[in-house]
């Protein structure tokens, strides 16, 4: 059965598709939950979170956007709303997971500097966080961030040039190292 099947399925009552929507897109939505709260436990409440609103509102699913992109909208929404509910922007304690971040046993970032990358991300502005986290870490594009925020895509690109601009100033101490 496809996607669009199984959607259309819920959207008639059969709440016994919901799994298979879940399953489809579970992956995706906990890692940007978990991207966005840095906490294993909230990235699992994000998720269901997600969810729960996602099944509860299918009926609004018009099919314009992909089904992934519409629940990471939500999922961008639940996240930054919770976030923004229990202030934990600025005390994430869990550093991400070194999978998370793409890094193989050879490409290991050194405890500081992943210190103050964390931080770095942390500080940057919530737009330009956003975009950061999308883009980069999770690997949507512009367009797609464009339809998950309500903003152009060149609004999109302009966040995250000026992301990683501060990124860099930030953490220019450390080119210094790796000049070395």
């Amino acid at each position: 059965m496809t996607e669009s099947q199984l959607i259309q399925r819920l959207k008639d009552g059969d709440h016994g598709v919901a799994r298979s929507l879940y399953d489809l897109h579970v992956d995706r939505v906990f890692r940007l939950c978990y991207r966005f709260a840095g906490d294993y436990d909230l990235a699992q409440d994000f998720t269901q979170e997600t969810f729960v609103r996602a099944f509860s509102k299918i009926a609004t699913f018009r099919g314009e956007a992909a089904f992934g992109t519409w629940i990471s909208a939500i999922a961008t929404s639940v996240s930054l709303n919770e976030l923004r509910r229990i202030k934990r922007f600025r005390t994430r304690e869990v550093p991400l997971d070194d999978q998370l971040m793409g890094a193989s046993a050879a490409t290991r970032i050194e405890p500081d500097l992943r210190e103050d990358l964390h931080r770095a991300i942390d500080d940057l502005p919530e737009g330009y966080r956003t975009v950061f986290l999308l883009h980069d870490l999770e690997g949507y594009t512009h367009e797609e961030i464009g339809e998950i925020l309500g903003i152009k895509a060149g609004t999109s690109k302009s966040q995250l040039f000026r992301a990683r601009g501060r990124l860099r100033e930030k953490l220019a101490v450390h080119a210094k190292e790796w000049a070395s």
